[in-house]
């Protein structure tokens, strides 16, 4: 590696910045049981504290994303308190996610609910949601829903299209200048028959339909296999309604695994595109990335770490890529030489450069590492003996 592709490696990121989920810091589980574990946080305060030792050791972690049911049980009171925290801590209060599927209201749906009163409830905690995103300073509202349904015959999917629209409308009046509103999508589950956010499109259209503060936010885990999620990004690119990313990886649907575990050159080709763009535009790209896993099996913390640095490896190749020369093969349709292009990327060991990168800032060049020798987890797990076995957060 050459001086100027360390450069271009360092720079790119100084600008990269994930966001950390509250909930994979706490006992998550499966739809067959939950394995406990000793350091999982049982408290906002605990998640907190552990999302800041993620961002302390990897440096790119500044904001951690609330689910306001699991994180805010006071609703808007809890907004304050959170916040001062999170400052104290180094961090601060990220994107707001509402919760309107675990409810038993909600289970034949919550915007698109037959019963009007389940529909208004749903909608008022959104509205609550956005409400409480204003107080801690928050960007992004990102709802996700089950609505759908499981049998043909058994709901009206045009009217569900209505509520939907309705709804999103409503909500995107009450969001402040700045803020914005972030459409998710899922293909199914838990609704198996048809589900009314099914794929990109459909989102799409919901977010334009809202207003001009929503945009699709992009699940890696929530798409059919073998489907380009690459190209889903370029169009939402091109169209600029990409706000976010919910980073994770799958093998088979919503797995929810370790970023880049199963296929890190997909995670590279997606990168790929917003380098691509942004060279091609000249501008950056206004994305939201955040993680979302469910951190069943391996420890908390140290999945975090390992996949915050996995999103710095396959983000710095993903920068190595020669656009110049890519376009000139592209043009020629010289399939064999643009394909080396990416690949030639892909294949650079960008490790000493980011560790370069990290000691240059203060940081350990190997956050792992240096997060295991912190002594960190033996000192929580210490502090938090008994409480995780009595609480339990289901993400």
């Amino acid at each position: 590696m050459n001086t100027g592709q360390e450069e271009i490696i360092h720079r790119r990121l100084d600008g990269l910045q994930i966001e950390l989920p509250s909930w994979a810091f706490a006992n998550t589980g499966t739809r067959f049981g939950k394995f406990i574990d000793p350091s999982a946080a049982t408290t906002i305060e605990e998640k907190l504290a552990d999302a800041a030792q993620v961002n302390r050791f990897t440096g790119c972690c500044p904001s951690v994303a609330v689910h306001v049911l699991w994180d805010f049980p006071e609703g808007l009171k809890s907004a304050g308190p959170a916040s001062r925290l999170a400052r104290e801590l180094g961090v601060r209060i990220g994107s707001v996610s509402p919760n309107v599927f675990q409810d038993q209201d909600y289970k034949y749906g919550a915007l698109a609910n037959p019963d009007g009163a389940i529909r208004k409830k749903a909608l008022d905690h959104i509205v609550d949601s956005i409400e409480i995103a204003k107080a801690t300073g928050s960007r992004d509202v990102t709802p996700w829903f089950t609505d759908g349904s499981n049998y043909p015959g058994t709901a009206n999917m045009r009217q569900h299209k209505r509520w939907f629209e309705e709804g999103l409308c409503h909500a995107h009046t009450h969001l402040a200048a700045g803020q914005r509103m972030l459409v998710e999508y899922k293909p199914f589950e838990p609704t198996f028959y048809h589900t009314d956010i099914a794929d990109w499109g459909m989102a799409l259209r919901l977010a334009k339909a809202a207003g001009d503060q929503a945009f699709v936010l992009v699940d890696t885990g929530h798409h059919y296999q073998t489907q380009n999620i690459e190209q889903i990004v370029a169009w939402l690119l091109d169209d600029g309604m990409l706000g976010g990313f919910h980073l994770n990886d799958r093998r088979f649907a919503d797995d929810d695994l370790t970023l880049g575990s199963i296929d890190p050159y997909q995670v590279f080709r997606i990168f790929h595109e917003i380098c691509f763009f942004e060279w091609e535009t000249g501008r950056k790209a206004d994305i939201a990335y955040m993680v979302d896993q469910s951190h069943n099996l391996k420890p908390k913390a140290e999945e975090m770490i390992q996949t915050i640095m996995t999103a710095q490896e396959l983000f710095a190749k993903a920068a190595l890529v020669d656009h110049a020369t890519l376009v000139k093969h592209q043009a020629s349709c010289s399939l064999i030489d643009a394909e080396e292009c990416l690949k030639a990327a892909f294949q650079t060991d960008v490790r000493p450069a980011i560790a370069e990168w990290r000691r240059a800032r203060g940081l350990a060049a190997n956050p792992l590492q240096a997060f295991r020798e912190s002594g960190y987890i033996n000192r929580v797990v210490a502090e938090r003996a008994g409480r995780t076995q009595a609480v339990a957060s289901y993400a």
